[in-house]
């Protein structure tokens, strides 16, 4: 019998399905004309929009926030060294540098550049011969450091991306989406705070040649501090935008447009939504309870379940968009339980998936029961299963 309890255990129970905030009138909400649309509020991890998030695209030069954030990450790692020096092949010469006549930081052929101006160089020029240079530097070839921005994207959650290239070039085109777009962004925010400033570099001087930064949005967008913007013959105009304004920051990605002045208006549209159609909402105080956690093999039967921190929530102005809340926890728990542990989360529910994810933690502790206790459990497993 608690064997087979044990492997209850290890199931997904899903427990508290509510609907609330649900209205029968219609609510303001964002519109925009872009065919790929996401807004994300990074530090409560809130959807606020969404429309075709996982259709792929290809994202031109945007891949370069792919390239720049791989690097970022074998930085942090001590795989690769800020001063460590790269060598400019031929090749990154002639197929993104000045013979090009693509945007390049006009590397020298032969010459020897650091990591740190590199990346300079991708962000602030725009410049293929800096990624070519990167990539062969890091891995040997183009083709091989692509698979390692493959690999790290599915290591960040970023399912529907594949990459072919560290350029954008579309010989060979890379392909992701506008939900993993704004995932790349929420990595690079959180994860590398000390290099995420040279997205909004205003300008980069190498090989005595001066050059402002090239990402289509700085300037265009109030508070925006990144991130770029790409297109091509195939897909349109894309963007991928980080915004703060009165200490919250979102992120939006947009994709499809046909133009950089669609793409620029929808951005303003989606981002000015935040604010606009939006406010925070606390749903949940600190320790208030939320669910009742069953407990097998305790002096009690369930443990109530909490939050360590008030749960705010960017819902909609004066109604709501159907949201529902979901307890989802592994379960039962296994007398004894300790207070403060870490069980499952609770979700808020939309149209478009999941918005919203909080942890909850036991908000008691549970000792473990009498031969008793554990006999009327096991019978009740027998019976009835434990899935409420």
């Amino acid at each position: 019998m608690l064997a087979f309890a044990k492997r209850m255990a290890s199931l997904l129970v899903v427990t508290g399905f509510t609907g609330i905030f649900s209205s029968a009138f219609a609510v303001e909400s964002i519109v925009t004309k872009a065919p790929k649309a996401y807004l994300l509020e990074p530090s409560s991890g809130t959807v606020l929009y969404s429309k075709a998030p996982d259709e792929p695209f290809v994202p031109g030069s945007l891949v370069k926030v792919m390239t720049a954030a791989t690097v970022f990450q074998l930085l942090e790692e001590g795989e690769a060294k800020p001063d460590q020096l790269c060598t400019v092949s031929e090749h990154a010469w002639r197929t993104g540098g000045a013979p090009s006549r693509k945007s390049t930081m006009f590397a020298a052929i032969k010459s020897e550049i650091a990591i740190e101006d590199l990346l300079k160089g991708l962000l602030v020029h725009n410049a293929n011969d800096a990624a070519i240079v990167l990539a062969e530097c890091i891995d040997g070839s183009e083709e091989e450091f692509a698979g390692r921005m493959t690999d790290f994207a599915r290591s960040i959650g970023m399912t529907n991306s594949r990459f072919s290239n560290p350029t954008g070039f579309t010989e060979q085109p890379n392909s992701t989406t506008v939900q993993d777009q704004a995932k790349l962004a929420e990595y690079v925010i959180e994860n590398h705070p000390d290099l995420y400033p040279l997205f909004s570099l205003p300008e980069f001087t190498w090989n005595r040649i001066y050059q402002r930064n090239k990402n289509p949005l700085l300037g265009e967008i109030r508070n925006l501090d990144g991130l770029g913007g790409g297109n091509v013959p195939e897909d349109g105009y894309s963007g991928l935008a980080s915004v703060d304004r009165n200490g919250r920051r979102i992120i939006a990605a947009v994709a499809g447009l046909n133009s950089d002045k669609h793409r620029l208006q929808s951005l303003n549209e989606v981002i000015g939504g935040a604010w606009e159609f939006y406010s925070v909402q606390t749903i949940y105080p600190a320790g208030e309870k939320i669910a009742d956690g069953k407990v097998y093999g305790g002096m009690e039967s369930t443990v109530p379940l909490v939050a360590k921190t008030d749960i705010d929530v960017l819902l909609a102005r004066g109604g709501s968009l159907e949201y529902r809340l979901r307890v989802v926890y592994d379960g039962p728990l296994m007398a004894p339980v300790k207070e403060g542990t870490r069980v499952g989360e609770l979700r808020v529910i939309g149209k478009e998936g999941v918005v919203y994810r909080a942890p909850l933690v036991t908000g008691g502790a549970v000792a473990e029961g009498t031969m008793m206790n554990r006999a009327v459990d096991g019978l009740q497993e027998l019976l009835f299963g434990w899935i409420g």
